[in-house]
């Protein structure tokens, strides 16, 4: 099923460990974003380098395409470097971009749902067989579709705190900074988010069972 969050790593211990983990240490990225506030092309492509794997797998949380998330990844910091005037330096430049890359995810999801079509899930199965002698991949493949799928029935405002939470670890802090909610908001909707998701999956899960849903 989803992995969720430590429960007993604190807020202040998942910001520390993302920080450890990037090389980003707040005197050294606030240095970065001040030069590329002035127009500092070297100091800002710093800043890509230092966030681009995670931002791409922030986006890739909701969307399967990899040349899409890509796309999206690229907008995202395209998208920083021109509004970084309207950025308060007075607080920290990661959950802003990842605003950013979440907002700009949203709209492409609401586009093509617009189209009439839903692009969230890609064929992730392939047509090549498995070595016997090794673990099939495709086992991981249809939990992952699973687990997507499953996402997919928890509403958009309560769906993204729960994968940014739980499946990408951001403390609630930051959560909060990138939804633009309070943390109380944050925690609140965290719950809601857990309890929907795990009925959605028990409900799925009667239904591949050939069990009829008490609720229906």
């Amino acid at each position: 099923m989803i992995r969720m969050s430590d429960s007993d790593a604190t807020d202040s211990d998942l910001q520390s460990q993302h920080m450890a983990v990037s090389g980003v240490t707040a005197s050294s990225e606030a240095r970065l974003v001040h030069l590329a506030r002035q127009g500092d092309q070297q100091a800002f492509q710093e800043l890509v380098l230092r966030y681009e794997r995670r931002v791409f797998q922030v986006i890739h949380q909701f969307v399967a395409d990899q040349g899409t998330v890509a796309d999206l990844a690229q907008d995202a910091f395209l998208r920083a470097w021109e509004r970084l005037g309207q950025f308060d330096p007075a607080r920290r430049f990661g959950p802003w971009l990842f605003r950013l890359a979440v907002n700009l995810t949203y709209d492409h999801l609401r586009r093509v749902r617009r189209k009439g079509r839903w692009s969230l899930f890609s064929d992730l199965s392939g047509s090549v067989m498995p070595d016997p002698g090794e673990a099939d991949p495709r086992e991981e493949i249809d939990l992952t579709q699973e687990v997507r799928l499953v996402l997919a029935e928890v509403p958009e405002a309560y769906r993204v705190v729960l994968v940014l939470r739980d499946l990408e670890g951001f403390c609630t802090s930051d959560v909060a900074a990138i939804t633009d909610r309070s943390e109380a908001t944050i925690r609140w909707r965290l719950a809601e988010a857990r309890r929907m998701f795990r009925e959605a999956w028990e409900r799925r899960q009667r239904r591949n069972d050939g069990v009829a849903d008490p609720d229906e």
